[in-house]
């Protein structure tokens, strides 16, 4: 405790404390330190690096004009040319095209040898050719003098011409000493200024010595082979950087000609032995990057050439500007023809117009949420409406009015979320199978109208838990659901008799779009997607390593863009997809349509609930289906029954129906040679029936 003992008095003994020291005198900073701080200062500044950059970028210029002039004038005169050729077809494994220039380049040197042997003549002809010139020139000349002196009778003008000869030739002598020596002076400079303008415009120097508008001026240049190839060099494939490395200038020959396709450029690149497409298009981005494009920008496919890839480089933010509106929209008289016509979807990439062919194929049109999945999925629905012959049955399981246009088109027209609404979806699915089998069953040689079944959201469906009084599950994917199933029967036989089934779904996954499923349809197209895994179960295995990437798509930015996996469309020849650009068509523009198609049509009626149990009235129902129509033929009147009520009406044949119709005044009778059911008949049996339920009985 003692150290914590202030001490009261001073001891006299103890050393006095030190004097405070003075404040420190300044140290002058040596010379060479100041000098070094104010060079590297100087250095520093903006406008001695503006100034090294100059002085780096114009010398650069004239060592890389020499260097471009020297090479020129090698190739002309040596069979460099031919031999680097020859080094970039065997890089390339093109024994073709190297025996091609191996050929070219015997013929250029032989044709050289041949001009070197003329010369070992050459001077003994240029001394006779001199002579004879020299002589004829002298004749000519004195020809004239003596033509002259007559004209003039002075006898010394016979000379003059040669005088003439005499004195033109001093004059040339004169202005040659005049002007020889400032050519002389001038002469390097004037040479060093065209090599300087030769590297200037090769931009012949690195990039950072280059004026910063010149460096960032690549963004969306136009696409040239030297591009292409140097992208490609510094893609990060070994093999494929040595191959080009050693064609050194020949490096294009990879390339076929560049051609303008749409708002881009299109061109195949022949591959090195030992690198494979693959590894291209595993690299889409870095060789998007290395094009100054974005990703979404290039499009790598594999064409029918082996090893070789076909890339597709839009313009600089060309797939960012809207399409045309659709043709639909467009051409009020338009008409369709579910057989033999193509549906005007869109453009693809090259900007030519993608139509679909819709003619016996099931498809799936898939995405991540708010991509355009129903507009896209809907815009097909309405060209086949102007087709008077389609029936349409319709589920739409989000239920927000999207499918509400084709009131008074389709038979039935399903709208809502809940599980009420999917039990209504599988009835309706399971109503098309048993068209599609009393179709299967009619005589052979039997035509049908096409019926076209859609559900819009299927995943809602394929994820409902509801179960039937039998314990079946409506949902899921197994052999006992009853939505699963219906589907899978449709895909298997429907197309034979036209039957056909339309399924939109979002973020596929195999307990919302079951493999059975989405490989039974014909038609395959996808919005953008979340991973490559989902876009494989969108398109199919072969699609995607064909280079179909919906995956790339960008989510938002390409609202309507699908990738299409069909045989309905016209693919370019080797590829597996195509990329569409699709028509948006909104709400007004679609009623509109539907407006046409409905005009085109004898008054039908929509179901927008299946009736499942057994009929009480059929008079009713059969009044019910024929809706505002003068006359409906018997054939359409039990496909509406059917539709209305499968289990009851099912079914049912013309028997039954002239059965029920007999006696009530209402029987079928013909017009224009086929059977027919009046509408005014059905309303009189119904007013002038029994009150007791006659009609009923009498089923």
């Amino acid at each position: 405790m003692t150290d914590n003992v202030v001490p009261l008095f001073k001891d006299p003994a103890a050393p006095a404390a030190p004097a405070p020291l003075e404040a420190a005198v300044a140290v002058p900073v040596p010379v060479w330190r100041r000098t070094g701080r104010a060079v590297v200062q100087a250095a520093r500044d903006e406008r001695t690096r503006a100034a090294g950059r100059a002085v780096v970028r114009h010398g650069s210029y004239v060592v890389g004009g020499t260097r471009i002039v020297t090479r020129r004038a090698w190739d002309g005169r040596t069979a460099a040319r031919y031999e680097r050729m020859i080094r970039a077809a065997e890089a390339a494994g093109n024994m073709e095209v190297a025996a091609e220039w191996e050929e070219r380049g015997r013929q250029y040197r032989a044709a050289r040898h041949q001009r070197r042997m003329d010369l070992l003549t050459s001077p003994e002809r240029l001394v006779k050719n001199a002579a004879y010139a020299t002589g004829g020139t002298l004749a000519g000349l004195l020809l004239l003098g003596i033509a002259l002196a007559v004209a003039t009778k002075e006898p010394s003008d016979v000379v003059t011409p040669l005088m003439a000869l005499v004195e033109l030739c001093r004059l040339v002598v004169v202005i040659a000493t005049v002007v020889w020596g400032p050519l002389v002076t001038l002469g390097p400079w004037l040479a060093l200024c065209g090599l300087w303008a030769v590297g200037r415009h090769q931009q012949a120097a690195p990039t950072w010595a280059l004026p910063a508008q010149q460096r960032g001026s690549d963004a969306g240049a136009p696409i040239t082979p030297s591009i292409v190839v140097t992208a490609l060099r510094d893609l990060g494939i070994a093999p494929l950087r040595k191959a080009i490395k050693e064609m050194g200038d020949a490096g294009a020959a990879m390339l076929s000609p560049i051609k303008i396709a749409g708002c881009g450029v299109e061109v195949d690149v022949t591959l090195p032995s030992g690198v494979s497409t693959q590894e291209v298009q595993g690299r889409r981005r870095k060789l998007a990057e290395n094009l100054t494009r974005h990703e979404h920008e290039v499009f790598i496919t594999i064409p029918t050439a082996a090893r070789t890839v076909r890339l597709w480089i839009a313009d600089s933010g060309a797939l960012d500007q809207p399409i045309g509106p659709s043709p639909l929209v467009l051409d009020a008289d338009l008409r369709a023809d579910y057989k033999k016509g193509k549906a005007p979807w869109g453009q693809d990439l090259r900007g030519d117009a993608a139509s679909l062919s819709l003619y016996q194929r099931h498809m799936l049109v898939t995405g991540l949420s708010n991509q355009g999945k129903t507009a896209a999925l809907r815009a097909l629905a309405l060209w086949l409406a102007l087709d008077p012959t389609v029936e349409f049955r319709i589920a739409d399981l989000k239920g927000i009015g999207d499918w509400v246009m084709f009131d008074g088109i389709a038979t039935v027209l399903i709208q809502g979320p809940t599980d009420d609404h999917v039990i209504q979806a599988t009835e309706m699915a399971e109503g098309l199978v048993t068209e599609m089998e009393r179709r299967l069953q009619a005589p052979p040689g039997t035509t049908f109208p096409p019926l076209i079944g859609i559900v819009d959201e299927a995943q809602v469906a394929f994820m409902c838990p509801a179960v039937d009084d039998e314990k079946r599950p409506y949902g899921g994917s197994k052999a006992t659901s009853r939505y699963f199933m219906a589907a899978r029967k449709v895909h298997n036989q429907g197309r034979a008799v036209n039957v056909m089934l339309w399924q939109g779904t979002q973020d596929p996954t195999d307990q919302n779009l079951p493999k059975l499923v989405r490989e039974g349809a014909h038609t395959r197209a996808s919005l953008a997607l979340g991973t490559e895994s989902q876009a494989r179960m969108a398109l199919g295995d072969k699609a995607v390593d064909g280079g179909a990437a919906p995956h790339l798509l960008r989510q938002g930015l390409d609202k309507g863009t699908l990738v299409v996996a069909s045989d309905g469309i016209a693919i370019p020849a080797g590829q597996a997809s195509i990329t569409v650009r699709t028509h948006y068509i909104d709400d007004d523009q679609a009623a509109e349509i539907a407006a046409r198609a409905r005009a085109l049509r004898d008054g039908v009626t929509t179901l927008t609930v299946i009736d499942t149990g057994e009929p009480t009235d059929p008079l009713a129902d059969i009044a019910h289906v024929i809706g505002t129509a003068p006359r409906v033929l018997t054939q359409d009147v039990l496909q509406r029954l059917a539709t209305t009520n499968p289990k009851a009406y099912g079914s049912w044949t013309h028997a039954d129906l002239k059965r029920v119709l007999e006696g009530t005044g209402a029987e079928p009778y013909k017009s224009d040679g086929r059977m027919v059911i009046g509408r005014d008949r059905i309303t009189r049996a119904l007013t002038n029936r029994d009150t007791d339920g006659s009609t009923s009985a009498a089923q």
